[in-house]
């Protein structure tokens, strides 16, 4: 019996104010650490996107072998995925020519194809039902395109588009209220709003992380990527020691609904 709610068990922790603030900061963290390892260390972005696409891909592993929730574990990978989020979208955006809008269109499909996969093959995509190694698959392969859409998308609007870092963060974290007072005020679908904030809280970390690392005369605060990726990581670890998190709760016992 206790093996059979264990399996049932999500393996990602629950929804909270400190989920939300971590998620910002691992993807903040994504762009200064990807930009470190592809421009400053001038690796370039094939090479970039190749070591951590490994780092992602035995992240995931370790996070779906795990038989519980560990948080080490699970930041571990969200961070893998931004970092490898961020040199993919710059490798397809800028050595691929497809531009950022090319980029941004190629990532929303096949983006909307995964979530559209995932609950058509098992009915739901709410954070949940991320209890077996199928669904988490889903889970990781729907974030790794979220991340990378993201970076592609905060590109996208503060250089194509012109608003600039501080503009674009203006602009992702007002949609980011909007999404908030969805939740507190209609009677939105909590698993779309989920994913409408996954999504948008990674543009808003890329503009924040170029805001700290690109240049001043580019806009930027020329910080150094180095310097800033450390400080964002341990960040990140003192609020995994300081701040408990446990698993979001199972929902086959009736503790928590379906959808988030």
């Amino acid at each position: 019996m206790n093996r059979r709610i264990e399996q049932r068990s999500s393996k990602v922790p629950e929804v909270t104010l400190i989920f939300w603030v971590m998620k910002i900061a691992a993807t903040t963290l994504g762009e200064t650490a990807g930009d470190a390892v592809s421009m400053s260390m001038d690796l370039g972005y094939v090479v970039g996107t190749a070591i951590f696409a490994v780092l992602f891909l035995l992240a995931v592993a370790f996070q779906i072998r795990a038989r519980e929730f560990r948080a080490v574990q699970y930041w571990a990978a969200i961070v893998a995925s931004t970092t490898v989020g961020t040199t993919l979208a710059d490798f397809a955006d800028r050595s691929l020519g497809v531009g950022y809008a090319g980029g941004v269109t190629i990532l929303v499909a096949l983006l909307s194809a995964s979530l559209a996969i995932w609950h058509r093959s098992l009915g739901s995509v709410s954070i949940y039902s991320v209890s077996s190694p199928r669904a988490e698959s889903f889970y990781w392969i729907t974030i790794m395109f979220s991340q990378t859409l993201g970076t592609a998308l905060g590109d996208w609007t503060a250089d194509s588009v012109g608003l600039g870092y501080v503009g674009s963060a203006l602009v992702f974290g007002s949609v980011l209220g909007l999404v908030i007072a969805a939740y507190f005020w209609t009677s939105t679908s909590r698993t779309r709003l989920f994913w409408t904030a996954f999504i948008l809280t990674r543009p808003l970390g890329a503009v924040l992380g170029d805001l700290l690392d690109k240049p001043i005369s580019a806009g930027g605060l020329a910080l150094s990527r180095y310097s800033a990726s450390a400080a964002l990581l341990a960040f990140i670890m003192v609020c995994i020691l300081v701040v408990p998190q446990r698993a979001a709760a199972d929902h086959a016992t009736g503790a928590r609904p379906a959808s988030v």
